[in-house]
């Protein structure tokens, strides 16, 4: 399954801003993963992804769903930068 994290914006930022996108991916994801299935976070086209909104976004799904995560076209360094902080 593929996120694209753009469509929540361009520009992501603060723990408030990440949390209407985390409920908008979980009504999404409306059926149940298969516990092998991958669920991709594409960040295509993301300007800024603040560690905060990052934290809010992935943890919660990490939570929700205990899937593999991966992340897409993390090139930008707002975004790789963000998604150390979570991932560590």
């Amino acid at each position: 399954m593929v996120l694209d994290v753009h469509n929540f914006g361009d520009i992501l930022m603060s723990r408030p801003a990440g949390k209407e996108p985390f409920a908008m991916a979980k009504a999404y994801i409306i059926k149940p993963l298969n516990e092998n299935e991958i669920i991709s976070l594409d960040f295509k086209n993301v300007k800024v992804l603040a560690p905060s909104w990052a934290d809010e976004f992935v943890t919660n799904l990490k939570k929700e769903y205990k899937n593999p995560i991966e992340f897409l076209n993390t090139e930008n360094e707002s975004v790789s930068q963000s998604l150390k902080y979570v991932s560590a």
